[in-house]
């Protein structure tokens, strides 16, 4: 069977690049904290200030992704980011103090900032705007199933290793390094020339200008998916139910990925966009509410109905409405501008947290019921 036009070999690269990159992530994701608490000592404050100085580095580079395209062609940056990510996971595993987790997070999160918003110029290069939606969604089903095959290999090399954190650190370098391989396969269209062009070209577009803000602002309503972790630890969830339900979180939001951008291709891509951040608004609200378990699961699933929206729509929406030359301007600046929208979400919500985060999930799910409203009231196409 011929491979559809959409699909092309880049895409597929990337694909397993993000899924090796993801489930390496994910492994080591809900240890972090435990490694650095129980193992390393470090108090929860400098728990929570390492995450932070990471997502700033993030959020700042996604932000940069343009200029530093002036100096390193695309793929360049997909390598190095994925090259610093690998560097961090191995860091993280050899550390003996927590300053070196801080500075292995740093570097992971620079890698990150570096390579997100060029890898899907990368991917979307050469594509027609009406299959946009798929070619993100496609990625953004690889990516997230990599969450979901990490925590999962997490938790069966726990059992192997009678809960030993380090060994399980470690193991999670393999996968870091195999997507660091594979991106040397990609191909980058551009050239120094094509590059300058295209910088004196960026410029974007009055629209796109502005629902980058608007994508931007609501994110300061997105807290971190931690505190929603939180929330399920403080109100009676087991640790194995806790990372039950992100696992969940994470293959739903695998699946709809691709449904959501393929659906977003064919009818307006607001209206897809406005349904995902109200089934953020029922679920945050909910969660405000529930006490029944089965209940919450559910919402889990409608929260992932809305990660999968939200990163899947929103990087093709923009996609479609920036011109080819300001692709990767319009990529840095919509990551950019919500991680450090995120990065200040986690900071209020923190802060607000009090009994169970109750207040803060009702603020976010009021502030996402105005901004689904904003959002289907819109006529950008």
């Amino acid at each position: 069977m011929a491979r559809p036009a959409w699909l092309s070999a880049n895409l597929v690269r990337l694909s397993w690049v993000s899924l090796l990159q993801d489930a390496a992530s994910e492994m080591l994701y809900p240890l972090l904290p435990i490694f650095l608490n129980g193992v390393l000592g470090a108090p929860a404050i400098i728990v929570g200030a390492i995450e932070s100085a990471a997502e700033g580095m993030a959020a700042l580079t996604k932000l940069l992704s343009a200029r530093i395209n002036q100096y390193l062609s695309k793929k360049t940056m997909v390598v190095s980011g994925y090259g610093l990510a690998a560097v961090g996971k191995l860091l993280i595993a050899s550390a003996t103090v927590w300053p070196v987790v801080m500075l292995a997070r740093v570097v992971d999160r620079l890698g990150k900032g570096l390579r997100s918003a060029s890898r899907d110029a990368v991917m979307l290069e050469g594509s027609k705007r009406e299959h946009r939606g798929k070619i993100i969604g496609f990625h953004r089903t690889a990516d997230t199933l990599g969450a979901v095959v990490g925590p999962s290999i997490a938790l069966f090399l726990l059992a192997l290793f009678s809960g030993d954190l380090r060994s399980v650190l470690w193991i999670a370098v393999i996968p870091a390094v195999l997507s660091v391989a594979v991106t040397f396969t990609v191909r980058d269209g551009s050239t120094a020339t094509k590059r300058a062009k295209v910088i004196q070209a960026e410029a974007l577009p009055k629209n796109v200008k502005g629902l980058i803000w608007a994508i931007g602002l609501f994110s300061v309503a997105n807290f971190p998916d931690a505190l929603i972790l939180l929330h399920l630890s403080q109100t009676g969830w087991t640790v194995a139910e806790v990372v039950g339900a992100y696992l969940l979180y994470n293959l739903s939001t695998a699946l709809l990925s691709y449904p959501a951008g393929l659906i977003s291709d064919r009818v307006r891509p607001n209206i897809v966009y406005g349904f995902g951040v109200l089934c953020f608004s029922a679920a945050y609200g909910s969660l405000a509410l529930v006490e029944s378990k089965t209940i919450e699961l559910l919402l889990i699933v409608i929260y992932g109905v809305f990660a999968a929206v939200n990163d899947t729509v929103g990087k093709s929406w923009i996609s479609k409405l920036a011109g080819d030359s300001g692709q990767l301007t319009a990529q840095s600046q919509l990551q950019g501008f919500s991680g450090f929208g995120v990065l200040v979400a986690g900071i209020w919500a923190g802060l607000a947290w009090g009994s169970y985060g109750i207040v803060p999930l009702a603020i976010s799910s009021v502030v996402g019921l105005g901004v689904a409203i904003y959002v289907f009231s819109l006529r950008l196409k």
